[in-house]
Order: C-alpha cells, then sequence, then structure tokens
C-alpha cells in the first residue's frame, strides 16, 4: 500500500496527494479537502491558526491507514496532509485521499479517514475573530455551528 503523511506549514496540495497514491489497480481516487470557512457561531473568522507537534500527529496519520488497510483490504493508497500555521479563508487546512479498485471502497475509507482524523490527531486550532480569538481542539463536534 503506498502511504503518504504530512505536517506542513506550506499549502496543501491535493494533486500531490492524489500522484503519491495513485496506483495502476486503482480505479477510483476519493479526496476530502478541509477549506478554512469564514464564519464560526455566527462570528466572521479572519483566518485560523493551527499547531501540532508534527512526529506524534504524523504518528497518528499512520494508525489512521493503518486501521484503513484493515477495514478496506483493497484499498491500495492512504494519504492525509494537515497544515499548520496560519491558514486563511478559502484555503486548505487538511487533505484525505484514498485509493482503491472501486469508489464504494474509496469513498468509504476517505469518510472514516477524514472522521478518525478529527477525532483523534493531536492538533489544535485558534479561530482568529475581528475582536479576539479563541483556541479548541480540532474536533467534528465544536466545528459544527449549525447544529447538523
Amino acid at each position: 500500500m503506498r502511504t503518504f503523511y504530512q505536517i506542513t506549514d506550506a499549502a496543501l496540495d491535493p494533486e500531490a496527494l492524489r500522484e503519491a497514491i495513485s496506483d495502476p489497480v486503482a480505479g477510483a481516487i476519493a479526496t476530502f479537502v478541509g477549506i478554512t470557512r469564514n464564519s464560526f457561531a455566527g462570528k466572521p473568522v479572519e483566518h485560523l491558526e493551527y499547531e501540532a507537534y508534527a512526529p506524534m500527529a504524523e504518528q497518528e496519520m499512520e494508525k489512521i491507514g493503518m486501521e484503513i488497510a484493515g477495514l478496506w483490504p483493497a484499498v491500495t493508497g492512504v494519504a492525509i496532509a494537515h497544515r499548520i500555521g496560519r491558514v486563511e479563508v478559502g484555503e486548505a487546512s487538511v487533505a484525505v485521499a484514498i485509493s482503491a479498485p472501486h469508489r464504494r471502497e474509496a469513498i468509504a475509507a476517505c469518510a472514516h479517514g477524514i472522521d478518525r482524523l478529527k477525532a483523534t490527531l493531536p492538533v489544535w486550532k485558534k479561530e482568529v475573530f475581528a475582536d479576539g480569538s479563541e483556541w479548541r481542539e480540532n474536533r467534528e463536534e465544536e466545528d459544527l455551528d449549525d447544529g447538523r
């Protein structure tokens, strides 16, 4: 299985993730890209700032990749990248790409990958508003500001 795990302060390149896990037997590559949005809980967000201890976070990414391989043995590649530092509105914060022979396992494994990442990755984000900022864990429950 081809893998690529990265914590970086550079702009994320989803195409590079796709290329890293491309495989001739893979008829599908499912990709999720999380983009910084302009609001949280009704407050306008100016930008986000992420922090992580990269070796620990990349080790957790590898665990997620191994979990995916165990649940979907047909998966041929897993790529996960997360940005740290300042991330502007409209820029990618996180990306997950999965290659597999067929779309169903690629899509299911990709959804599982981002869900596990949001639940376990040791990354913290600071949301910067016009009137201040707030640090929070990078968790899905806290990301949802509309109750869904």
